[in-house]
Protein backbone atom coordinates (compact mmCIF):
# COMPACT_ATOMS: atom_id res chain seq x y z
CA UNK A 1 0.00 0.00 0.00
CA UNK A 2 1.49 3.41 -1.31
CA UNK A 3 2.70 6.03 1.58
CA UNK A 4 3.08 9.18 1.36
CA UNK A 5 6.06 10.17 3.29
CA UNK A 6 6.39 13.86 5.01
CA UNK A 7 9.81 13.16 6.29
CA UNK A 8 12.36 10.92 7.57
CA UNK A 9 16.01 10.44 9.11
CA UNK A 10 18.65 8.05 10.92
CA UNK A 11 20.72 8.16 13.60
CA UNK A 12 22.76 5.32 14.80
CA UNK A 13 23.44 3.63 17.82
CA UNK A 14 26.30 1.69 18.30
CA UNK A 15 29.37 0.22 20.77
CA UNK A 16 32.63 2.09 21.39
CA UNK A 17 36.00 0.61 22.17
CA UNK A 18 34.72 0.47 25.97
CA UNK A 19 31.77 -1.09 25.70
CA UNK A 20 29.52 1.47 26.22
CA UNK A 21 26.95 3.08 23.90
CA UNK A 22 27.75 5.66 21.63
CA UNK A 23 25.33 8.25 19.71
CA UNK A 24 25.86 9.31 15.94
CA UNK A 25 23.38 11.74 15.25
CA UNK A 26 22.25 12.87 11.38
CA UNK A 27 22.35 16.73 11.03
CA UNK A 28 19.31 16.32 8.21
CA UNK A 29 16.63 14.49 7.01
CA UNK A 30 16.76 11.89 4.24
CA UNK A 31 16.10 12.68 1.19
CA UNK A 32 12.87 11.04 -0.48
CA UNK A 33 14.84 9.09 -3.63
CA UNK A 34 14.01 5.82 -4.45
CA UNK A 35 16.43 4.02 -2.19
CA UNK A 36 14.90 5.46 1.01
CA UNK A 37 11.08 5.09 -0.08
CA UNK A 38 11.86 1.38 -0.71
CA UNK A 39 13.58 1.18 2.47
CA UNK A 40 10.31 2.82 4.03
CA UNK A 41 7.80 0.78 2.24
CA UNK A 42 9.58 -2.39 3.22
CA UNK A 43 9.70 -1.52 6.67
CA UNK A 44 6.10 -0.81 7.08
CA UNK A 45 5.26 -3.81 4.95
CA UNK A 46 7.26 -6.01 7.50
CA UNK A 47 5.92 -4.03 10.48
CA UNK A 48 2.27 -4.70 9.22
CA UNK A 49 3.25 -8.80 8.55
CA UNK A 50 4.15 -8.99 12.06
CA UNK A 51 1.48 -11.70 13.98
CA UNK A 52 2.01 -10.40 17.36
CA UNK A 53 1.08 -6.81 18.66
CA UNK A 54 0.43 -5.07 21.27
CA UNK A 55 -1.78 -1.87 21.43
CA UNK A 56 -1.28 1.02 23.66
CA UNK A 57 -1.33 4.78 24.40
CA UNK A 58 0.59 7.15 26.20
CA UNK A 59 0.68 7.02 30.22
CA UNK A 60 -0.34 10.35 31.82
CA UNK A 61 1.37 12.14 34.40
CA UNK A 62 -1.47 10.62 36.91
CA UNK A 63 -0.29 7.06 35.85
CA UNK A 64 3.14 7.89 36.74
CA UNK A 65 2.66 9.82 40.16
CA UNK A 66 0.45 6.54 41.63
CA UNK A 67 3.13 4.10 39.79
CA UNK A 68 6.04 6.28 42.61
CA UNK A 69 3.89 7.42 45.05
CA UNK A 70 5.56 10.94 44.02
CA UNK A 71 4.47 14.00 41.96
CA UNK A 72 5.87 13.24 38.27
CA UNK A 73 5.84 14.99 34.67
CA UNK A 74 4.54 13.42 31.63
CA UNK A 75 6.73 10.47 30.22
CA UNK A 76 9.68 12.75 28.19
CA UNK A 77 8.55 11.39 24.48
CA UNK A 78 5.15 12.04 24.68
CA UNK A 79 6.55 15.97 25.48
CA UNK A 80 8.90 16.02 22.81
CA UNK A 81 6.28 14.79 20.08
CA UNK A 82 3.94 17.53 21.62
CA UNK A 83 6.47 20.05 20.99
CA UNK A 84 7.27 18.78 17.85
CA UNK A 85 3.50 18.51 16.54
CA UNK A 86 2.64 21.88 17.93
CA UNK A 87 6.26 23.01 15.59
CA UNK A 88 7.62 24.27 19.07
CA UNK A 89 10.91 22.53 17.18
CA UNK A 90 12.16 20.98 14.09
CA UNK A 91 11.48 17.48 13.21
CA UNK A 92 15.73 16.82 13.10
CA UNK A 93 15.61 18.34 16.75
CA UNK A 94 12.71 16.38 18.03
CA UNK A 95 14.50 13.26 16.56
CA UNK A 96 17.85 14.16 18.11
CA UNK A 97 16.02 14.33 21.48
CA UNK A 98 14.30 11.20 21.26
CA UNK A 99 18.25 9.33 20.07
CA UNK A 100 19.56 10.37 23.17
CA UNK A 101 16.38 9.49 25.25
CA UNK A 102 16.77 6.03 23.49
CA UNK A 103 20.44 5.79 24.40
CA UNK A 104 19.98 6.53 28.06
CA UNK A 105 17.04 3.68 27.93
CA UNK A 106 19.32 1.01 26.33
CA UNK A 107 22.12 2.17 28.79
CA UNK A 108 19.17 1.67 31.86
CA UNK A 109 18.56 -1.53 30.36
CA UNK A 110 21.82 -2.82 29.33
CA UNK A 111 20.55 -3.66 25.68
CA UNK A 112 23.77 -5.28 23.94
CA UNK A 113 22.58 -4.50 19.95
CA UNK A 114 24.07 -1.84 17.73
CA UNK A 115 21.62 -0.62 15.51
CA UNK A 116 19.84 2.39 13.40
CA UNK A 117 16.94 4.92 15.34
CA UNK A 118 14.69 5.15 12.16
CA UNK A 119 11.60 8.12 12.33
CA UNK A 120 9.13 8.31 9.92
CA UNK A 121 6.35 10.79 9.47
CA UNK A 122 4.34 9.45 6.47
CA UNK A 123 0.22 8.91 5.69
CA UNK A 124 -1.30 6.19 4.17
CA UNK A 125 -5.23 5.34 4.01
CA UNK A 126 -6.14 9.28 5.24
CA UNK A 127 -4.01 8.96 8.64
CA UNK A 128 -1.19 10.20 9.50
CA UNK A 129 1.80 8.49 11.42
CA UNK A 130 4.86 8.38 13.15
CA UNK A 131 7.12 4.98 12.83
CA UNK A 132 9.68 4.80 15.51
CA UNK A 133 11.97 2.23 14.79
CA UNK A 134 15.29 0.39 16.04
CA UNK A 135 16.80 -1.26 12.78
CA UNK A 136 19.64 -3.96 13.40
CA UNK A 137 21.97 -4.50 11.89
CA UNK A 138 24.16 -7.96 10.20
CA UNK A 139 27.62 -8.22 8.62
CA UNK A 140 27.47 -8.66 4.75
CA UNK A 141 30.01 -8.24 1.87
CA UNK A 142 29.84 -5.83 -1.19
CA UNK A 143 31.76 -5.70 -4.16
CA UNK A 144 32.44 -2.26 -4.75
CA UNK A 145 32.52 -0.13 -7.75
CA UNK A 146 36.72 -1.12 -8.60
CA UNK A 147 35.35 -4.79 -8.19
CA UNK A 148 36.91 -5.70 -4.86
CA UNK A 149 34.97 -7.43 -2.36
CA UNK A 150 34.82 -5.54 1.39
CA UNK A 151 32.65 -7.11 4.42
CA UNK A 152 30.11 -4.11 4.79
CA UNK A 153 26.90 -3.90 7.42
CA UNK A 154 23.92 -3.89 6.51
CA UNK A 155 20.28 -3.21 7.71
CA UNK A 156 18.20 -5.62 8.73
CA UNK A 157 14.97 -5.30 8.10
CA UNK A 158 13.24 -8.49 8.51
CA UNK A 159 14.57 -9.08 11.98
CA UNK A 160 12.60 -6.04 12.97
CA UNK A 161 11.71 -6.69 16.73
CA UNK A 162 11.42 -2.95 17.90
CA UNK A 163 9.22 -0.69 16.65
CA UNK A 164 6.11 1.40 16.93
CA UNK A 165 3.41 3.01 15.01
CA UNK A 166 1.32 6.32 16.34
CA UNK A 167 -1.74 7.12 14.79
CA UNK A 168 -0.84 10.95 14.86
CA UNK A 169 -4.42 11.40 13.84
CA UNK A 170 -6.54 9.67 16.66
CA UNK A 171 -3.57 10.89 18.78
CA UNK A 172 -4.23 14.53 18.26
CA UNK A 173 -7.66 13.88 18.06
CA UNK A 174 -8.08 12.85 21.50
CA UNK A 175 -10.15 10.13 20.89
CA UNK A 176 -11.27 8.39 24.27
CA UNK A 177 -10.47 4.35 24.55
CA UNK A 178 -8.81 4.37 21.71
CA UNK A 179 -4.89 2.82 21.51
CA UNK A 180 -3.11 4.81 19.02
CA UNK A 181 -0.03 3.31 19.66
CA UNK A 182 0.61 -0.26 17.74
CA UNK A 183 3.85 -2.04 18.67
CA UNK A 184 5.67 -5.66 17.89
CA UNK A 185 5.51 -7.77 20.98
CA UNK A 186 9.17 -9.39 21.51
CA UNK A 187 9.41 -12.75 21.43
CA UNK A 188 8.15 -15.77 24.23
CA UNK A 189 10.78 -15.24 27.32
CA UNK A 190 12.23 -11.70 25.74
CA UNK A 191 11.02 -8.53 27.42
CA UNK A 192 12.39 -6.23 24.46
CA UNK A 193 8.95 -5.04 23.97
CA UNK A 194 8.67 -3.92 27.45
CA UNK A 195 11.88 -1.73 27.08
CA UNK A 196 10.46 -0.15 24.31
CA UNK A 197 7.16 0.52 25.87
CA UNK A 198 9.11 2.41 28.66
CA UNK A 199 11.59 4.51 26.02
CA UNK A 200 8.17 5.78 24.22
CA UNK A 201 6.53 6.41 27.67
CA UNK A 202 3.40 4.15 26.97
CA UNK A 203 1.27 1.47 28.32
CA UNK A 204 -0.67 -1.94 26.62
CA UNK A 205 -4.23 -1.51 27.26
CA UNK A 206 -6.30 -3.80 24.16
CA UNK A 207 -5.08 -7.29 24.18
CA UNK A 208 -5.47 -8.05 20.51
CA UNK A 209 -5.82 -11.94 20.95
CA UNK A 210 -8.48 -12.27 24.15
CA UNK A 211 -10.41 -9.62 21.55
CA UNK A 212 -10.40 -11.27 18.69
CA UNK A 213 -10.59 -15.03 20.58
CA UNK A 214 -13.60 -13.34 22.03
CA UNK A 215 -15.40 -12.49 18.46
CA UNK A 216 -14.39 -16.44 17.51
CA UNK A 217 -16.23 -17.84 20.35
CA UNK A 218 -19.40 -15.35 20.06
CA UNK A 219 -19.55 -16.24 16.10
CA UNK A 220 -18.78 -20.13 16.34
CA UNK A 221 -21.92 -19.76 19.25
CA UNK A 222 -24.00 -17.32 16.88
CA UNK A 223 -23.73 -20.05 13.86
CA UNK A 224 -24.71 -22.98 15.86
CA UNK A 225 -27.59 -21.27 17.94
CA UNK A 226 -29.21 -19.32 14.98
CA UNK A 227 -29.52 -22.72 12.92
CA UNK A 228 -28.01 -21.41 10.14
CA UNK A 229 -27.52 -23.64 6.96
CA UNK A 230 -24.17 -25.29 6.96
CA UNK A 231 -23.56 -23.20 3.59
CA UNK A 232 -24.73 -19.87 5.36
CA UNK A 233 -22.53 -20.42 8.08
CA UNK A 234 -19.42 -21.58 6.32
CA UNK A 235 -20.22 -18.02 4.56
CA UNK A 236 -20.35 -16.34 7.85
CA UNK A 237 -17.50 -17.64 9.19
CA UNK A 238 -15.06 -16.90 6.14
CA UNK A 239 -16.33 -13.38 5.75
CA UNK A 240 -15.66 -12.21 9.29
CA UNK A 241 -12.09 -14.64 8.66
CA UNK A 242 -12.08 -12.15 5.95
CA UNK A 243 -13.34 -8.80 7.03
CA UNK A 244 -10.82 -9.13 10.13
CA UNK A 245 -7.70 -9.96 8.34
CA UNK A 246 -8.30 -7.10 5.82
CA UNK A 247 -8.32 -4.81 9.05
CA UNK A 248 -5.20 -6.87 10.15
CA UNK A 249 -3.22 -6.47 7.14
CA UNK A 250 -4.30 -2.87 7.17
CA UNK A 251 -2.96 -1.99 10.31
CA UNK A 252 -7.28 -1.05 11.10
CA UNK A 253 -9.41 -1.93 14.31
CA UNK A 254 -11.85 -3.92 13.61
CA UNK A 255 -15.75 -1.95 13.66
CA UNK A 256 -17.91 -4.26 14.67
CA UNK A 257 -20.60 -2.38 13.46
CA UNK A 258 -18.96 -2.38 9.60
CA UNK A 259 -18.71 -6.39 10.99
CA UNK A 260 -22.40 -6.34 11.26
CA UNK A 261 -23.57 -4.43 8.14
CA UNK A 262 -21.26 -6.79 6.20
CA UNK A 263 -22.81 -9.86 7.43
CA UNK A 264 -26.09 -8.70 6.83
CA UNK A 265 -25.41 -7.71 3.60
CA UNK A 266 -25.16 -11.48 2.91
CA UNK A 267 -28.35 -12.40 4.35
CA UNK A 268 -27.28 -13.45 7.88
CA UNK A 269 -28.79 -12.09 11.28
CA UNK A 270 -27.38 -9.37 12.85
CA UNK A 271 -24.67 -10.71 15.04
CA UNK A 272 -24.48 -7.53 17.71
CA UNK A 273 -27.91 -8.24 18.63
CA UNK A 274 -27.00 -11.76 18.88
CA UNK A 275 -24.33 -10.89 21.46
CA UNK A 276 -26.11 -8.43 23.26
CA UNK A 277 -29.21 -10.69 23.77
CA UNK A 278 -26.34 -13.21 25.39
CA UNK A 279 -25.06 -10.41 27.47
CA UNK A 280 -21.73 -11.13 25.47
CA UNK A 281 -21.41 -7.64 24.13
CA UNK A 282 -18.32 -7.09 22.17
CA UNK A 283 -16.20 -4.04 22.45
CA UNK A 284 -17.03 -1.66 19.47
CA UNK A 285 -13.44 -1.53 17.53
CA UNK A 286 -10.24 -3.28 18.44
CA UNK A 287 -7.25 -4.66 17.33
CA UNK A 288 -7.56 -8.14 15.50
CA UNK A 289 -4.95 -11.32 15.97
CA UNK A 290 -3.90 -13.12 13.25
CA UNK A 291 -3.38 -16.24 14.94
CA UNK A 292 -6.34 -16.23 16.67
CA UNK A 293 -8.66 -15.46 13.85
CA UNK A 294 -7.38 -19.47 11.91
CA UNK A 295 -9.87 -20.55 14.45
CA UNK A 296 -12.69 -19.64 12.56
CA UNK A 297 -11.63 -21.14 9.23
CA UNK A 298 -9.60 -24.29 10.46
CA UNK A 299 -9.06 -27.45 12.91
CA UNK A 300 -5.60 -27.51 13.71
CA UNK A 301 -3.63 -29.49 16.54
CA UNK A 302 -0.42 -30.88 17.68
CA UNK A 303 0.92 -33.67 19.90
CA UNK A 304 2.38 -36.83 21.00
CA UNK A 305 4.41 -36.55 17.68
CA UNK A 306 1.32 -36.18 15.45
CA UNK A 307 0.21 -33.07 13.80
CA UNK A 308 -3.54 -32.74 11.86
CA UNK A 309 -4.86 -29.72 10.24
CA UNK A 310 -7.62 -29.07 8.08
CA UNK A 311 -10.55 -26.45 6.99
CA UNK A 312 -13.45 -26.34 9.32
CA UNK A 313 -15.77 -27.12 5.94
CA UNK A 314 -14.16 -30.61 5.16
CA UNK A 315 -15.88 -32.08 8.87
CA UNK A 316 -18.80 -34.00 8.16
CA UNK A 317 -17.09 -34.59 4.29
CA UNK A 318 -14.20 -35.75 3.66
CA UNK A 319 -13.22 -35.59 7.85
CA UNK A 320 -15.39 -37.33 10.25
CA UNK A 321 -15.04 -37.27 14.04
CA UNK A 322 -16.21 -39.95 16.85
CA UNK A 323 -16.50 -38.49 19.96
CA UNK A 324 -17.18 -40.98 21.85
CA UNK A 325 -14.14 -43.09 20.64
CA UNK A 326 -12.01 -40.06 19.87
CA UNK A 327 -11.27 -41.04 16.58
CA UNK A 328 -10.73 -38.69 13.57
CA UNK A 329 -11.04 -40.86 9.64
CA UNK A 330 -10.29 -39.01 7.13
CA UNK A 331 -10.81 -39.86 3.47
CA UNK A 332 -8.20 -38.85 1.14
CA UNK A 333 -4.68 -37.74 1.89
CA UNK A 334 -2.71 -34.90 0.62
CA UNK A 335 -0.61 -36.46 -2.40
CA UNK A 336 2.56 -35.93 -0.99
CA UNK A 337 1.31 -37.94 2.08
CA UNK A 338 -0.38 -40.21 0.27
CA UNK A 339 3.30 -40.63 -1.76
CA UNK A 340 5.09 -41.48 1.52
CA UNK A 341 2.89 -43.23 2.64
CA UNK A 342 3.09 -45.55 -0.56
CA UNK A 343 6.75 -45.50 -1.06
CA UNK A 344 6.38 -46.91 2.75
CA UNK A 345 4.92 -49.94 2.24
CA UNK A 346 6.19 -50.21 -1.19
CA UNK A 347 3.18 -49.65 -3.20
CA UNK A 348 4.85 -46.99 -5.69
CA UNK A 349 4.83 -48.13 -9.33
Amino acid sequence: MKLDITTSIVHHLYHDNEGQFGLRLSPTELVDDVEVIALLEELNRVYNAKPAKGYANFVDELEVAEADETPADAPKFKLLLKQWLQQETSFIDFSHEVARLLKDEIAHYGFAESGFLMLSDFEQTGARYLLVSFLPVREGVMVQPDLSVDRAAQLDVTKLQLAARINLTEYQAKVENVDYISFIKGRAGRKVSDFFLDFLGCAERSNAKQSTESLVRTVQAFVGEEELPKEVAEQVRQEVYDYCGEQWQQGERVNIEALDERLQDKGAPSLRSYSESKEQELPDAFPADKTALRQLVRFQGQGGGLSVGFDQKMLGERVQYDPATDTLTITGTPPNLRDQLRRYYGLND
